[in-house]
């Protein structure tokens, strides 16, 4: 297993990381989470020898094989097929099976073996390379943003390869719901350091939510026990009577660890404008066909009506024409087959990579929010670009300057800006990290408009999807019904005999809450002596920074009366109670967090009485 040991690294001045301890265990699959530019790519390249580190150790087992998917892409052979065959070693360089079964789980088909890599598009070579990366069979795989570019089916089967992988993995990746599904643990970078906490990456937020909330209240004790010493070393120092009392307590004062402040991260805000409408229907579409070739349509037929507050996700493989019907509809491209009325009063806003190429290049960020809406001034703007974390200066940047994630970030503040009714989304999670992610599903959820978005992401799609258009089996359907559902009652083809599905017996009502009232009894009988072990430290301490106030009071009283033994015995009693405090803090802190470790187990179990 790698062991990283004291290692450091800093980059123009900025330390990323600062001795560093980590040992990796057998058979752990971690999540790596953190913001943007907070190091993780960089820790990659580090264990990877691609990157120096500045000081500090990176072990590394002999004969341990870490196999990366590789970003940038280079192919020699002239066959798909023969392209992933290089990585073999030299006894096994005909074993083609292995090759095509990797390839035909990544979406592959027969006659695409034979077809040259080059042909296919970025999203497919991303698939050639991570073919590659797997036949070499690593012990551990290191695994950087790997569901970029994959449609969902292709996700559903990497999630069930890592699954089952028998080795070591570090994931980094935005896609919560795909990381939580495969993960063992979640790591992330913490205040230069690195912190591991066992679970998924609620748990581990949750975790230091409640670290930085014990850390607040243990700064705010030692900022006021800082006070109180300066405040007593200044006004007794210059008396000969109490001088070496205040050389005493200037010492202690001196041996104190100062806390520093904890940063905290800018997040993006979301809140669409909704624009009200009396229209029960927004639109109607029937029988709506396009193609590039007259001969090939991309889809055919296509019939249903868009509910006021209905969401529709456009689901199905890469290159099968999803953002093609999007576009379509939104009426981007020249109108082919079908009929398609919208309401009066329907008004939309439109996020896809077609709108992101439109952005004017000379205009800065403030200056394209601008120019969504008349009512739009300065200063909203502004507020919209800081929502986008384009604060202060950073919204007079021209968009000529700005990378591909930021100007996505421009795009969804045009938006905000815009009044509307219907939201046309093409994979607006593009370039958004874990926390924005959510943003944007929380702010979409409060849309009382209606939603019609393309997206792999099987999480927004249970959380925000009820209904929506499937491209398979050659066509384009619509399925009035949520995702679940469509798993249940179609499910993809592909995946058709792949594995037998288990099917838990039905529970009727009546047994389900019965079993559910058990286990909430259970659960509830186990957190008894923590929860109670919580509430009283919490009151203990309230009583005793209390206590400690008053005694504070005294001690002022009496250093301003000169009375030495007073003083001393006031002092010492304080330091006695603060004493109390802190351990109180600790003992509030593991039983918090064994508290929080039964009612996650036991939400587990309720979820599965309801599955």
């Amino acid at each position: 297993m790698i062991q990283l040991t004291n290692l450091s690294k800093s980059f123009g001045g900025q330390t990323l990381f600062n001795d560093v301890n980590f040992k990796m265990q057998a058979q752990q699959k971690i999540g790596f989470v953190g913001r943007n530019g907070s190091g993780k790519s960089t820790l990659f390249k580090m264990i990877l020898d691609e990157e120096s580190h500045d000081s500090g150790d990176i072990s590394i087992p002999k004969n341990y094989r870490i196999g990366t998917l590789k970003q940038h892409l280079v192919f020699t052979e002239k066959t798909v097929r023969e392209e992933c065959a290089l990585v073999l070693p030299e006894d096994e360089q005909w074993n083609f099976y292995k090759i095509e079964k990797l390839l035909f789980g990544l979406g592959f088909t027969e006659a695409d073996l034979d077809k040259d890599p080059l042909s296919f598009s970025g999203g497919y070579q991303i698939r050639i390379n991570l073919v590659k990366l797997l036949a070499t069979e690593p012990n551990m795989l290191l695994l950087d943003e790997p569901t970029n570019y994959l449609d969902i089916l292709s996700l559903r089967w990497l999630r069930s390869f890592i699954k089952e992988f028998d080795g070591e993995v570090i994931l980094i990746t935005h896609d919560r719901d795909f990381m939580d599904s495969v993960t063992t643990h979640t790591m992330g970078v913490q205040r230069k350091g690195l912190r591991l906490v066992q679970g998924d990456s609620h748990k581990y937020y949750a975790t230091l939510e409640m670290e930085d909330e014990t850390y607040e209240k243990t700064k705010a004790n030692q900022d006021k026990k800082r006070k109180e010493l300066e405040e007593f070393v200044a006004r007794n120092k210059a008396r000969a009577s109490t001088a070496a009392l205040a050389q005493s307590k200037q010492k202690e004062l001196d041996k104190m660890g100062e806390m520093e402040d904890l940063a905290t991260d800018t997040n993006l805000s979301f809140h669409f404008n909704y624009k009200d409408t009396p229209a029960k229907i927004l639109f109607r579409a029937e029988e709506l066909g396009f193609g590039y070739n007259p001969d090939e349509p991309l889809f055919q037929g296509v019939t249903f009506a868009m509910e006021k507050g209905k969401r529709l996700a456009i689901i199905g493989k890469n290159g099968k024409g999803k953002s093609t019907l999007l576009n379509y509809i939104a009426k981007e491209l020249e109108h082919q087959q079908g009929k398609l009325e919208y309401h009066p009063s329907t008004v939309f806003a439109h996020f896809g990579q077609t709108n992101i190429e439109r952005l004017n290049v000379k205009n800065t960020i403030v200056d394209e929010i601008v120019s969504m809406s008349k009512e739009i001034g300065i200063p909203q703007a502004r507020n919209i670009a800081g929502r986008m974390m384009f604060s202060g200066e950073l919204g007079d940047k021209k968009i000529e300057v700005l990378s591909g994630g930021e100007r996505s970030r421009v795009m969804l503040g045009k938006i905000i800006a815009t009044p509307a009714n219907l939201l046309f989304l093409d994979e607006p999670t593009n370039h958004l990290d874990m926390q924005s992610i959510d943003a944007l599903a929380d702010a979409i959820d409060e849309f009382e408009g209606s939603l019609i978005m393309v997206t792999h992401s099987e999480m927004l799609l249970r959380r925000l999807a009820d209904a929506l258009i499937i491209f398979h089996k050659g066509g384009a359907e619509y399925f009035d019904g949520t995702y679940d559902e469509f798993l249940e009652k179609i499910g993809w083809e592909e995946e058709e005999g792949s594995k037998p599905k288990k099917k838990k017996p039905k529970i009727d009502y009546k047994e389900r809450k019965k079993l559910r009232k058990a286990v909430t009894k259970e659960r509830n009988e186990l957190r008894k002596p923590y929860t109670s072990e919580i509430k009283t430290c919490e009151e203990k301490i309230e009583v005793l920074e209390e206590e400690m106030a008053v005694k504070n009071e005294a001690l002022d009283k009496a250093s301003n009366s000169g009375d030495n033994d007073a003083i001393m015995e006031l002092s010492k009693e304080v330091g006695l109670v603060q004493q109390e405090i802190d351990a109180l803090f600790e003992k509030l802190e593991i039983a918090s967090e064994i508290d929080e470790e039964i009612v996650a187990k036991y939400e587990l179990k309720l979820q599965e009485i309801d599955e």
